[in-house]
């Protein structure tokens, strides 16, 4: 299977040739020339396999350019029990990632299980690993360049941390996570982690990454890869958990079922959007954003205009607190019948800080299942009191953004699964103003925020992050 650009000018790629590398050379995003189809039949025998057994029967698909023994071998060591083992009271680990039954149709995927209690390390362990893989069977190595609003960089550099002919720099706006998040990437003290907390907003952190990586010539000579969702093993492994979900509320392929998805950087629910298009009978997938809400704003009206680092609000679900999406990208191009240039011409608008109108694709949006909805502190607040009081979860902030929207756009009839962002442990300070006490966080996390921390603070400037690299790099 080759990769292509979603801007149309870069050539198709294997797999492993754009695993490093994150953004294709015109500054677009790597997607397969056309998504596997997979059939009744094969969603039939899914049912009766593990989770690694139905990874490596979604990513074998994708990824043809690696031994399947190799490969299979990559996923058994990633999706252990052992590694997603912060499971809620009574579910099962090996399960990875289990389901909660909330109300009839309504269920809560988990998805925090993993070291950094965030979902993002479904995928990141998989990417660590397979990071290792390519780097040792090639003899090279990589300098990671990558941005967080939270909580992917925790899962990264857990990930990474350690691994041979690695080095994660990972910048984060500055005292803009929870505490919890700030302790878990800060407090780390490998040698081939390096945190710098950006004084600006998430977008800035992005846009700093985005125009590193761009500079051909930079990224060549300093080897610079990407873990953020612009990198497609993120988005792939992420597809896995759609089809598990999918088959552990459902009987039988006749039944359709929607996700609801907290959204941000679009990343997560785009991984949905890709298994729709691979034949998982999804009726709606829920977009649910927070008080940053442009993406509510795109699917209601057809517009698309990031606000910009100054008009990005700070929130009680800060890992949403995004302007600009870099995933959309991905969506549009299938949108708009995969026309690299019509998406060059879009994004060039948004990168000289403009927007873009789809209105003459609005009323294609319903064939791809799409429809959103916004939380604000409020709705979040009292959807966390109303999980505690009607279904005895405990939810973070994230979660309650997707499970507020969730219900407005409910089908009775149809289940609805929400997928869960994080273990509320990560949001200590929302939780207490929202139901008076603190939430359980593993034992192995008790004062995590007291460990000694070290990080690096500095401006929004690009030469500024570019000498930092080349200084660490020699």
């Amino acid at each position: 299977m080759k990769y292509i650009s979603t801007r149309g000018q870069s050539p198709a790629l294997s797999f492993s040739e754009i695993l490093l590398g994150g953004l294709a050379p015109d500054g677009g995003l790597y997607l397969p020339e056309s998504y596997p189809q997979f059939s009744h039949a094969d969603l039939s025998a899914m049912r009766s396999m593990s989770y690694t057994d139905l990874a490596f029967a979604i990513l074998n698909r994708f990824i043809d350019d690696i031994p399947t023994a190799d490969l299979k071998a990559i996923i058994d060591k990633t999706y252990r029990a052992d590694v997603y083992a912060y499971t809620r009271s009574g579910q099962n680990a090996a399960e990875i990632t289990p389901t909660v039954k909330l109300a009839d149709n309504l269920y809560l995927l988990s998805l925090s299980n993993g070291p950094t209690l965030a979902f993002k390390d479904m995928a990141m362990q998989l990417l660590g690993n397979l990071f290792e893989y390519v780097l040792t069977k090639t003899g090279k190595t990589t300098n990671i360049l990558g941005a967080t609003s939270g909580d992917t960089g925790s899962a990264a550099e857990y990930a990474m941390r350690g691994k041979k002919g690695i080095r994660v720099f990972m910048l984060s706006p500055n005292k803009k996570m929870s505490r919890f998040q700030t302790a878990q990437m800060f407090s780390l003290q490998d040698e081939n982690i390096y945190n710098i907390a950006v004084n600006g907003v998430f977008d800035d952190c992005q846009d700093m990454v985005k125009a590193v990586s761009n500079d051909a010539e930079f990224k060549a000579q300093y080897k610079i890869g990407a873990v953020n969702s612009i990198n497609w093993g993120r988005i792939v492994a992420q597809v896995v958990y759609y089809f598990k979900g999918y088959l552990a509320v459902t009987d039988n392929n006749s039944q359709t079922v929607s996700f609801a998805v907290p959204s941000g950087n679009f990343g997560n629910v785009c991984a949905g959007h890709i298994a729709r298009m691979m034949g998982l009978p999804i009726d709606k997938l829920v977009v649910a954003t927070n008080e940053n809400d442009v993406l509510d704003e795109f699917f209601k009206t057809g517009i698309y205009s990031p606000r910009g680092s100054a008009k990005t609000y700070h929130t009680s679900s800060p890992s949403m607190d995004i302007s600009k999406a870099s995933n959309f990208e991905r969506f549009v191009f299938d949108l708009v019948g995969r026309d690299g240039g019509k998406v060059r011409e879009l994004w060039a608008s948004v990168d000289s800080g403009g927007a873009f109108d789809l209105k003459p694709w609005l009323a294609k949006l319903a064939d791809y299942g799409f429809i959103s909805g916004r939380s604000s502190h409020a709705n979040r607040m009292q959807t966390i009191r109303d999980a505690h009081a009607n279904y005895s979860v405990t939810i973070d902030t994230h979660t309650a953004d997707g499970l507020k929207v969730a219900l407005e756009c409910r089908d009775a009839n149809v289940p609805m699964i929400v997928l869960e962002t994080a273990l509320p442990a990560k949001f200590e300070d929302a939780i207490i103003e929202a139901l008076g006490h603190a939430p359980e966080r593993p034992a192995t996390l008790v004062g995590i925020e007291n460990l000694a921390q070290k990080h690096t603070v500095m401006q929004v400037s690009v030469a500024e992050i570019k000498q930092y690299i080349m200084d660490k790099a020699s």
